[in-house]
């Protein structure tokens, strides 16, 4: 579209001076010529200038390049409604202020990031500087989103039916996608899925991979129906998410339950990260018939988190001493607030000061709710109370999750069952994705969203289980 409105206004300047000769050599010396002159001039400016603005309107992206690590960025250039999207950051809908000059300059404001965007249209590119915090990174933006493969997301036609709806905890209404096979019965098996750790929707999107809606797909395929819904907060509560905990997002899950249990005989539950956790709390209480746990966390929270900052700094290249500290002081903190203790200061120790802020970050977000329960949080003895079938894998390359330590409490708990499966699944990450260092800025590079193997393990099971 931007070539073709360029080509058209160019061809319309071109005409323009074309006639503005000819006038020019009639009414050369005239008032009248030098009239004629000037407002053919000023339509051929105003023409180019609206023809670049149509020219610039559109999606266009680009990727930024941050010490090596590149970060894409989408514009909208909707004057209506501009947007920006970092979809490696999990962003989408950020709201924008377009500004256009002359010369097919165009100024794009984010005042939510402190951010901007200046750059001159040419053809088939914007070429410019991104600012944020007093810092410069060059930027061309190109037309289109440029969107990184994703050959399992789901794409149709299907051989099953979806049904869009919803259900309420209490004043909070939930929304949800029921993927139903083709020929279901009541006595079809039916699944809630349950995702990890923060806002996400139904799909448990994250840079671009849907790893629930191809789950929800792979199943329905294996003839068994499933129930995934959009985590409060992202669509429908207006409540400060700080205030919920895990239990507020297990009630959630029950409310989902009892949707699936009005419709089919035997119900169960999959629970990613966080929603594993849930999944065995769920187990434990005898709210479903069987459970799958997949990169669940099983010990405590505050034995995760801690984990999770030992590898993230020393995967930074922080000193050991350093890494031991940090996480020797984060580990009494966690213990002071689950007995109810003052927590420690961290302004005798030898840290920098650097990590003394973030360290009083942490101490902040463990006066709320939601990662004061978290801490807590220790499914090791509910386990004994499991009666129904589980099944639980775990990465050997998760490095949010430890799956030796996870997977051996696993074992322990639930040693007397035969009908479970408690397995490490080599060579892939947090999100199931085959991998080559697990972390986090890697999975917007791998193309799959998540292994085969994993897929047929699971629908495997759950067959086993009719």
């Amino acid at each position: 579209m931007a070539d073709t409105a360029f080509e058209v206004g160019i061809c319309h300047v071109f005409n323009a001076l074309v006639w503005m000769v000819f006038t020019r050599f009639v009414y050369l010396q005239t008032n009248v010529g030098v009239m004629i002159r000037k407002l053919l001039v000023a339509a051929a400016v105003l023409f180019s200038y609206i023809t670049v603005a149509t020219a610039q309107t559109g999606t266009w992206s680009g990727k930024l390049d941050i010490q090596g690590t590149k970060l894409t960025l989408v514009f909208h250039l909707d004057d209506e409604n501009p947007t920006m999207d970092s979809p490696d950051q999990g962003a989408k809908g950020i709201p924008m202020q377009i500004e256009r000059g002359g010369m097919g300059k165009v100024t794009l404001r984010i005042p939510a990031l402190g951010a901007s965007y200046e750059g001159t249209w040419m053809i088939r590119q914007i070429v410019g500087t991104f600012k944020q915090m007093n810092v410069e990174f060059p930027l061309t933006l190109t037309p289109g989103e440029n969107k990184p493969k994703r050959p399992q997301t789901p794409v149709g036609p299907f051989p099953y039916t979806t049904e869009e709806v919803t259900f309420t905890n209490g004043d909070v209404v939930l929304h949800g996608t029921l993927t139903l096979p083709e020929g279901y019965t009541a006595q079809t098996p039916a699944l809630i899925m349950i995702t990890g750790s923060g806002i996400q929707n139904r799909d448990e999107e994250l840079f671009e991979h849907k790893p629930f809606a191809v789950i929800a797909d792979a199943l329905a395929r294996a003839g068994i129906a499933t129930l995934r819904y959009d985590d409060r907060g992202f669509n429908g509560y207006e409540g400060d998410l700080n205030d919920c905990t895990i239990e507020d997002f297990k009630a959630d899950a029950l409310a989902g339950l009892e949707l699936l249990r009005s419709r089919f005989g035997q119900v169960g539950v999959i629970g990613h990260s966080e929603g594993g956790t849930i999944a065995m709390m769920l187990a434990a209480e005898k709210q479903v018939d069987f459970a799958i746990s997949l990169a669940g966390m099983i010990v405590s929270g505050a034995e995760t988190l801690v984990e999770q900052n030992r590898i993230a700094l020393t995967d930074a290249g922080l000193p050991e001493e350093t890494v031991n500290e940090y996480c020797r002081l984060i580990s009494e903190a966690f213990d002071a607030c689950n007995d109810g203790k003052p927590l420690p200061s961290a302004d005798n120790s030898d840290l920098p000061e650097a990590l003394k802020r973030n360290y009083q970050a942490v101490m902040a977000q463990l006066q709320t709710p939601y990662l004061s329960r978290f801490i807590a949080v220790d499914v090791r003895p509910l386990l004994s109370h499991i009666t129904c079938p589980v099944l639980a894998l775990n990465g050997t390359k998760d490095i949010q999750v430890n799956y030796e330590t996870n997977l051996e409490a696993l074992r322990n708990g639930l040693s007397g069952h035969t009908t479970d499966m408690i397995q490490e699944v080599e060579g892939v990450n947090h999100i199931f994705q085959t991998c080559t260092t697990g972390r986090v800025d890697e999975y917007k590079e791998i193309e799959d969203t998540i292994s085969p193997d994993v897929l047929t393990t699971i629908t495997n099971w759950l067959s086993g289980l009719k």
